[in-house]
């Protein structure tokens, strides 16, 4: 009996050592994952500086009344493109008209003035003449004669006075006539009506500033402006070549060249709050085909250097600090990491360039989390801060 309970215990022995023999034996053959890695490829690198902006006309002009009346009539509607020149609105010229005949009515009277005091000084002049002759044959009086000769002076100084008044009032008839021009609003600009902040009917009051009617834009062209951070402004020149993308269609690109910075920050409150200092780079870009709109936002990369096929891999690769000219990579042989020591070009953190070590095709183990490999298949601009190239390049 106790033998064969022996002989049942070692039954179950031997077919549970079997059961581990065979999980360990299985676990063995299998063949070991390989690390993660990735290969050294040609591609056109950028280093960039990322900005968002906003889309402005390349000119803006608000045209408004420089004279005083009720907006008689509105000839043009919003979105509407217009040449210079064009009448765009008329005011009631009424009170202007009867400013014209005034001023042109006290003109007349001072011209009128002006003849009459031209005949009084001929008849003084003519009384001073007969005057000096009777005294140069000494038959009248000095006085007689002193008298016809301030009587001749006060009528000439008397016509001086009215043609300074004569002046006066040509200058208050053009004044009048320029106002009844001025009820006649034309363009000053080829460009479309973006906004009309006036209706019919409504009376305009230009006292002390001029009230405006409409805002005319030239949409042909328009101005990005890009704030670019402290961080990044001093990386940044005109001349550069910029591209952005809009929100409603990311898949394309418009281009342009930075024109300008503007050299204050941007009027936030920034100083005040102490948060990140922003500057303004301004670039213009074609839109004749009215694709863009006033106000879009528009993400704005701005090329700092560029590279054309170049070795690259991603910067998790890097087994030390990748902002080093001289670095140390895992390049894969035969399934091992062997360290190797590369000369790095341009980084901007999401690519590396190597300039020297590997050679097109070698992989590279990835020393960061495995989360991080699809670095392999990401833009070689990703958002975020771009990173310089390293010191000696």
């Amino acid at each position: 009996m106790r033998s064969k309970k022996l002989l049942f215990f070692i039954m179950i022995g031997l077919a549970v050592a079997a059961v581990f023999a065979g999980m360990a034996f299985y676990a063995f053959s299998q063949p070991q994952p390989l690390p993660l890695s990735v290969p050294v490829v040609r591609a056109d690198m950028e280093e960039t500086v990322l900005a968002t902006g906003t889309l402005n006309p390349i000119k803006t002009v608000e045209v408004g009344a420089q004279v005083s009346g009720q907006l008689k009539t509105l000839h043009v509607q919003l979105g509407e493109r217009v040449e210079k020149g064009t009448l765009l609105a008329e005011i009631d010229p009424v009170l202007q008209q009867n400013s014209l005949r005034e001023a042109r009515s006290e003109l007349a009277n001072i011209e009128a003035d002006i003849l009459a005091k031209q005949v009084r000084i001929t008849q003084y002049r003519q009384a001073f003449e007969r005057e000096q002759d009777m005294f140069d044959q000494a038959a009248g009086a000095r006085a007689d004669l002193e008298e016809a000769v301030a009587d001749y002076q006060v009528a000439q100084a008397e016509l001086e006075a009215l043609q300074a008044q004569q002046q006066k009032a040509l200058v208050a008839v053009d004044t009048a006539q320029a106002n009844l021009g001025y009820t006649m609003i034309s363009a000053p600009m080829t460009g479309t009506v973006i906004s009309i902040a006036a209706e019919e009917g409504q009376t305009l009051v230009s006292s002390q500033s001029v009230s405006t009617i409409l805002t005319l834009a030239d949409l042909e062209r328009m101005t990005v402006k890009a704030e670019i951070s402290e961080a990044d402004v001093a990386k940044v020149e005109p001349g550069q070549e910029v591209y952005f993308t809009i929100l409603g269609n990311p898949e394309e690109r418009y281009e342009g060249v930075l024109r300008a910075i503007e050299p204050s920050p941007v009027d936030d409150d920034s100083s005040s709050t102490g948060s990140a200092v922003y500057y303004n780079g301004l670039f213009d870009v074609d839109n004749r085909a009215q694709r863009l709109r006033v106000g879009l936002t528009a993400e704005v990369t701005i090329i700092l250097n560029r590279a054309r096929q170049v070795l690259t891999a991603p910067v998790s690769v890097l087994a030390e600090d990748g902002s080093y000219f001289e670095t140390r990579v895992d390049v894969l042989v035969d399934g091992r990491p062997v360290p190797r020591r590369v000369r790095i070009g341009m980084n901007n953190k999401a690519q590396v360039e190597i300039v020297d070590g590997v050679k097109e095709g070698d992989r590279l183990l990835v020393q960061n989390a495995p989360s991080e490999s699809k670095s392999e298949t990401s833009r070689l601009h990703p958002p975020g801060g771009q990173m310089g190239p390293p010191p000696g390049r």
